[in-house]
């Protein structure tokens, strides 16, 4: 009994998920952080097409003052018979020009091109706002997978610990030294531990497959 309270104490041991080696902060890169944010910002296909929009928001606006031409006409005349010239029969050996100006088109300029202007500001806004949301979200899921990495480190030491203590349990159990039902519960404990490192792998997949997808590119081609 005394031998086995010393086992149960050990195994306890092994489940305290606090070692040196394992901190978050130890598995916390922020120049590698900053370089997946950029990636991300590079990649990502949302943010292109905030882009594209920002882009044609750009062009409109352009288009708007170059529209100011558009605003003015010309025109000719041309009359064979100089005497049939309603302004000036001597005038450039019959042909007569024109030019007119759009009053009406003129008028709405300024508040046409002040639109386009404030609907270029509009998409720049969006874009910015998803620039943020998308580099808050590329940090979340870093260390979302930072902190799976260190919980997967600390359940495969735990599962490791009850391991070589289950082996000199079991050594004992077969001396004699020990009852089946003790090595048993070191069984049962095995099991657990083995069950949470699965499950912490997986965490891990499952984080770093959330993290890639915001990248457009696997973890391992960036170094």
């Amino acid at each position: 009994m005394r031998y086995f309270c010393f086992l149960t104490f050990f195994f306890l041991i092994a489940l305290v998920p606090a070692r040196a080696q394992n901190s978050l902060a130890e598995e916390i890169s922020y120049p590698y952080l900053e370089k997946l944010v950029e990636i991300a910002r590079k990649n990502y296909p949302k943010l292109k097409l905030y882009q594209a929009r920002v882009d044609a928001g750009g062009y409109n606006a352009k288009k708007q003052k170059l529209s100011y031409f558009e605003i003015l006409s010309f025109s000719y005349l041309y009359s064979p018979d100089r005497l049939a010239s309603t302004i000036n029969p001597n005038f450039l050996n019959g042909y007569q020009f024109g030019f007119f100006v759009n009053i009406g088109s003129l008028l709405q300029k300024p508040a046409l091109i002040k639109q386009a202007k404030s609907e270029l500001r509009a998409v720049e806004f969006d874009r910015d706002t998803y620039l943020l949301n998308l580099e808050a979200d590329v940090k979340q899921r870093y260390f979302a997978y930072a902190q799976y990495k260190v919980l997967l480190r600390i359940k495969a030491d735990a599962l490791h610990d009850v391991e070589s203590l289950a082996e000199e349990l079991k050594f004992k159990y077969e001396k004699g030294e020990t009852s089946l039902e003790e090595y048993s519960k070191a069984l049962v404990v095995i099991s657990d531990r083995q069950q949470a490192k699965i499950s912490a792998e997986a965490d891990v997949l499952i984080s770093k497959s959330a993290l890639e997808e915001l990248l457009g590119q696997k973890l391992e081609d960036i170094k």
